[in-house]
């Protein structure tokens, strides 16, 4: 779904008996690159500093000590290609969001790309906004109503800021390799772990348990 809230909002379950308070709710943005900072302080480390790391540890925000995400802004990517960008105001609750490539949904009217299996990146599959798509989160999360300068008078402050935000993010990027490119997440039975013969691979507990 590209970076449509859809695709992007969902949730995710913590369970540390003794550490971490039970049934805490928390409804703080945040992302799949918390869990690299997160596991790194959890056993003593540091994050390499020689590069920027886009995700925070969520400690303190799981266990209480912080009440808001580290994140100021997510910048919400398809493959290569960012599609859209999310502020969440630090000194308010608005959480806006910029979409500047969308796919188009297949069938038509549909809120996904079912006819093709997989909504595209880039090409012709998508739809470029200029000016970009703005909505604000904090009441619209379902991204039914895109904003204008007639409707929302923060509209190209909005709109200013958050793009100033990813120019910011594009200076730190630097290229490396395709990690997920064909030749890269293809299977490869040679990695595969085999406890028998292969390929009939299998693994069972021995006489001691291991």
């Amino acid at each position: 779904m590209g970076g449509w809230e859809g695709g992007i909002r969902v949730p995710g379950i913590f369970h540390w008996p003794g550490v971490l308070p039970a049934g805490r709710v928390i409804g703080e943005p945040t992302s799949l690159m918390d869990v690299f900072p997160t596991v790194v302080q959890l056993v003593g480390g540091e994050v390499p500093q020689d590069r920027v790391i886009d995700g925070h540890s969520l400690v303190p925000l799981l266990q209480g000590a912080e009440a808001r995400s580290a994140h100021e802004f997510l910048f919400h990517y398809c493959g290569q290609h960012l599609h859209a960008a999310r502020w969440h105001q630090t000194d308010s609750g608005s959480v806006w969001k910029v979409h500047y490539t969308t796919p188009q949904f297949h069938p038509e009217g549909a809120g996904a790309c079912y006819g093709r299996a997989v909504c595209p990146c880039s090409g012709e599959g998508v739809t470029h906004h200029r000016p970009p798509l703005l909505f604000d989160l904090s009441r619209d999360p379902s991204e039914a109503r895109p904003l204008t300068p007639d409707s929302e008078p923060l509209y190209h402050a909005v709109i200013a800021r958050v793009g100033a935000a990813v120019s910011e993010h594009r200076q730190t990027l630097s290229p490396v390799p395709q990690q997920f490119s064909t030749s890269n997440i293809l299977w490869k039975p040679w990695l595969q772990p085999c406890c028998g013969h292969f390929p009939f691979c299998s693994c069972h507990e021995d006489g001691d348990g291991l």
